[in-house]
């Protein structure tokens, strides 16, 4: 009895993703893996006073997707995480972009998937000006979920590189 009542619960779940999908002006970014990631670090990027897409950025995700920074305090060494939803994301981080150029790029990426489900480690770097010495690079750990129609994001949980935790070579480190 229980199994069947999860099933329904995800089944439902699925169903109103499914809805989603059908009034998504931005179809091409969710046709492919490929596509989509594509898309995440296109809507983040661009120059100093540039508007972010943020319907575009909305559209990307699950109902209930997280982002998960993750970082290291460099005065007591303790590691933490904040979680935010893409609307989170989306009013922490835009006035922030706004006030400074920021491009990001995939450097490398590894999948991994089973049936609908797909993990991604996509190393990225970060740049003020597409012409500067990147600033920052990490790892984007990045959950999807394919509901037969499109391709979503279930969550990112991010890292940067530090001394003490250099881009593994698997994941394009040197």
């Amino acid at each position: 009895m229980m199994k069947k009542f999860l099933l329904a619960l995800i089944f439902c779940g699925l169903a109103g993703a499914g809805a989603q999908a059908q009034d998504n002006p931005y179809a091409e970014d969710h046709e492919s893996v490929d596509a989509l990631l594509t898309a995440l670090y296109e809507v983040i990027s661009g120059p100093q006073g540039y508007e972010r897409d943020w319907d575009r950025f909305r559209a990307m995700f699950v109902e209930g997707a997280r982002l998960m920074p993750t970082g290291t305090n460099p005065e007591t060494g303790v590691t933490g995480m904040r979680v935010w939803s893409p609307d989170d994301y989306a009013s922490f981080a835009g006035e922030r972009l706004m006030g400074m150029g920021f491009y990001e790029t995939e450097l490398h990426r590894e999948t991994d998937s089973y049936g609908p489900i797909m993990h991604v480690f996509s190393t990225y770097e970060s740049r003020h000006d597409p012409s500067e010495e990147p600033f920052v690079r990490g790892i984007n750990s990045i959950q999807l979920l394919n509901d037969g129609e499109r391709w979503w994001i279930v969550s990112i949980y991010w890292f940067g590189e530090t001394e003490a935790h250099p881009i593994p070579k698997q994941y394009g480190g040197e």
